[in-house]
């Protein structure tokens, strides 16, 4: 494929923040912090060029004294975005996702970096963060996607993708094995009590579309939702901890196994299917892309079979409805890329589309999925 038949990387808008005075702001914060006698210095800050489109994230590096010992620190954080941004979501609660990492991180052997401080005061950065350590390894990349033939995954041999593949469904069975979710995280118990956690999850994503569509309706996304609430499935599993972002990008990697989830700003709780679903079908979504844009994609990888297997011998059942929960992960997947459609029209960085359905690049694959005919239509090695 040559260059001018590959799509071209699109860059957002994701801050405004000037790195030298995040770096003086969040030095001076971090010697309130740390008391007297540390004297902390950044000797590094930087933004990652592909940030992210909701939260914003800031890698720095920084040495104090403590207990007579002067050491350095490999550090990122995690910063709500301000209200002028555009934001992806109607609210961001970063305590809830620091606590929420931090229980992770006490309850289970999920990899998840160890988080050290949570500030809800937006005073020190105009805007509530918390800070955790540093994770090495790498990332499969969104832009371009990982799929297209350039990333380390792809790179990887047979048997090194597999074992991505597999520890990452592995890792989330984990996640879900927690026990006793609805108390120990029960400030991800939202909504109205009397309803299933199923249906509170389901809600609470209508509520997000219903917010997104005050900048521009969204019918087919609409109709989406209405699907859902006609084909409701029979029996609800138990509710777990949702990672609710569960997808390769999100997670840092060392020798192809997965050192770090991160992102746990769409953790709630409901069944595990829900992450297992937004798994297979985010991977569909950008291997499908690859294929529309004549290149070979990843088939083998993260196959929907395969992953229901690999979870149901790591969680102890089967899932189940996932027909279901996959046109539910497309569903909010749409409604992330209609917000982010919005995001760079509102920084004039498209036009607005004559299209309200336009943003889901995964309009074919919804259609294909309430009608019943888009698995069937996968290749068996793609399925």
């Amino acid at each position: 494929m040559s260059g001018a038949d590959r799509p071209q990387e699109v860059r957002f808008t994701t801050s405004s923040r000037r790195p030298d005075k995040v770096r003086a702001d969040l030095q001076a914060w971090l010697a309130g912090r740390l008391g007297a006698g540390a004297d902390p210095v950044i000797t590094d800050l930087t933004a990652p060029e592909r940030n992210g489109l909701s939260s914003e994230t800031v890698l720095f590096d920084a040495e104090w004294t403590a207990s007579g010992a002067r050491a350095a620190h490999r550090l990122v954080a995690r910063l709500a975005p301000p209200g002028d941004s555009f934001p992806v979501f109607p609210s961001y609660d970063l305590t809830g996702q620091f606590e929420t990492m931090r229980l992770v991180g006490e309850l289970s052997s999920v990899p998840v970096p160890r988080v050290l401080w949570d500030e809800p005061d937006p005073a020190a950065l105009g805007t509530p963060f918390f800070v955790m350590e540093r994770v090495d390894g790498q990332v499969p990349p969104d832009l371009m996607p990982y799929t297209f033939g350039d990333s380390w995954l792809m790179a990887g041999d047979a048997g090194q993708r597999r074992r991505a593949s597999d520890s990452t469904v592995r890792a989330l069975a984990e996640l879900h094995r927690i026990p006793d979710p609805r108390s120990a995280f029960a400030f991800l118990d939202r909504g109205d009590r009397s309803a299933s956690p199923l249906r509170r999850h389901v809600d609470a994503s209508r509520a997000w579309l219903a917010w997104i569509e005050g900048d521009g309706p969204a019918p087919l996304l609409d109709r989406c939702f209405d699907w859902l609430d006609e084909h409701w499935p029979d029996e609800e599993p138990p509710a777990v901890v949702s990672w609710g972002d569960a997808r390769i990008g999100n997670i840092i990697y060392a020798d192809f196994r997965p050192a770090a989830l991160l992102d746990w700003e769409m953790a709630g709780l409901g069944p595990g299917e829900i992450d297992l679903a937004w798994l297979v079908f985010l991977h569909r979504f950008f291997d499908d892309l690859a294929v529309e844009y004549g290149m070979e994609g990843m088939p083998g990888f993260l196959r929907r079979s395969d992953a229901e297997r690999i979870y149901a011998e790591a969680a102890g059942r089967a899932p189940r409805d996932m027909d279901w929960y996959l046109v539910y992960a497309a569903a909010r997947h749409g409604v992330a890329l209609t917000r982010v459609s919005q995001r760079a029209v509102h920084f004039g960085e498209a036009e607005p589309p004559a299209d309200p359905d336009a943003p889901v690049l995964h309009r074919a694959t919804l259609e294909a999925m309430m009608s019943g005919a888009y698995w069937p239509a996968l290749a068996a090695d793609r399925k």
